[in-house]
């Protein structure tokens, strides 16, 4: 199928456009710069550099990605000593991993073995910040992040921006990526190449992933699995929520591997497995099965909530979650009453599927026996 996504931008010399590879970390630095409530020529002066470097940073046009590692440990401690919130220091460190992986996609040269994209299994906290750029959809980790004290001098940006022909090219070459990444040993590659191409837009864009999606069939069952998890996922976004019951009734009730993989994808996605994986391998195996499943738990308590689009895949999980681990009920201080309340409220919801009603009456079969 054609791609309506045009080829590489370039200026009006006819030369490749440069990206602007550093605009998610330097977004992160300006809400640091923000919370210690300095100006530019401020931080600059602290970080002993010159005001037109701080807001090169902070546009991305001057990457952070670019400063000399041990630099960046310095003006990091710097940036600690001067009050820096802790989780802004480490969504700055994510932010910049982020940039690094949208520039390789953008100059991907089309050679699969080099890219970093396939290069381990990605989690939650590094793929929201990939996503920022391209939804405005700001990271879990930075919503409870004070606003500024002092108001913003003229328009400022919500969200990290991609300039338009660099977020084109984006899903381009994210598309390129997933059509050729078909040699064994690929699949890791294409299946994170096809999620983030679920993030755009286009007019095109559902029926493409369509059909990559029937192009290839994986041999083995856990890639299948993954893959109609994957279908299942983007085409909620797109608002199809049949795809994502069909994969709960099909690949998860009453499929022990099934849910095994399931357990173990969540555990890894929110970060109870705290190993990076270099593989989806890990999945299957059930090897990482000694996680405690508080985070996972929290997780999903947030997400039980009227008319989500994943809701019927958040009620199973959290079924599964405490059939394997009832104690959580008892671990979590509040959890019980607040699953319980919850609960009530979807059952109370006339948009709630007959599926995840059964479900959702298992889990207060559960919080009973925990309170036993």
């Amino acid at each position: 199928m054609p791609s309506s996504h045009g080829t590489t931008p370039t200026t009006g010399q006819g030369s490749p456009r440069r990206p602007r590879g550093g605009v998610v970390s330097g977004y992160v630095l300006r809400l640091i710069r923000e919370q210690l409530d300095l100006p530019q020529d401020g931080l600059a002066e602290q970080l002993r550099v010159s005001a037109d470097t701080v807001a090169g940073w902070e546009t991305g046009r001057r990457p952070l990605t670019a400063v000399p590692v041990g630099q960046m440990l310095v003006h990091r401690h710097r940036l600690l000593r001067l009050g820096a919130q802790p989780a802004l220091l480490a969504a700055l460190d994510k932010a910049m991993e982020a940039d690094v992986l949208l520039t390789s996609v953008i100059e991907d040269d089309g050679d699969a073995d080099a890219s970093p994209l396939g290069a381990w299994v990605m989690q939650r906290d590094l793929v929201e910040l990939l996503a920022w750029p391209l939804t405005g959809d700001t990271p879990e980790a930075l919503r409870e992040v004070p606003q500024p004290r002092k108001a913003r001098r003229g328009p400022a940006a919500p969200s990290p921006q991609l300039p338009a022909p660099e977020r084109t090219h984006l899903f381009s070459q994210l598309r390129r990526t997933a059509e050729t990444a078909t040699a064994p040993g690929t699949f890791l590659l294409r299946r994170q190449a096809l999620y983030l191409a679920g993030y755009d837009h286009a007019p095109d864009a559902s029926a493409w992933l369509a059909e990559q999606q029937r192009r290839r069939a994986p041999d083995d069952w856990l890639s299948r699995w993954l893959a109609a998890r994957s279908v299942a996922s983007v085409a909620t976004r797109f608002g199809d929520r049949d795809r994502l019951a069909h994969f709960v009734g099909a690949e998860l009730l009453d499929d022990d591997r099934g849910e095994a993989a399931n357990l173990e994808y969540w555990a890894y996605w929110v970060g109870e497995i705290q190993q990076i994986e270099l593989s989806d391998d890990f999945m299957a195996t059930g090897r990482t099965g000694a996680w405690e499943g508080r985070k996972l738990f929290r997780h999903l308590l947030a997400r039980l909530a009227p008319a989500h689009g994943y809701l019927d895949l958040y009620v199973h999980t959290m079924r599964s979650l405490l059939a394997a681990r009832l104690d959580l009920l008892r671990a979590t201080a509040g959890g019980a009453e607040a699953l319980r309340e919850r609960v009530a409220v979807l059952l109370d919801d006339g948009h709630t599927s007959a599926q995840a009603r059964r479900e959702l009456d298992a889990i207060l079969y559960a919080i009973r026996l925990s309170q036993a």
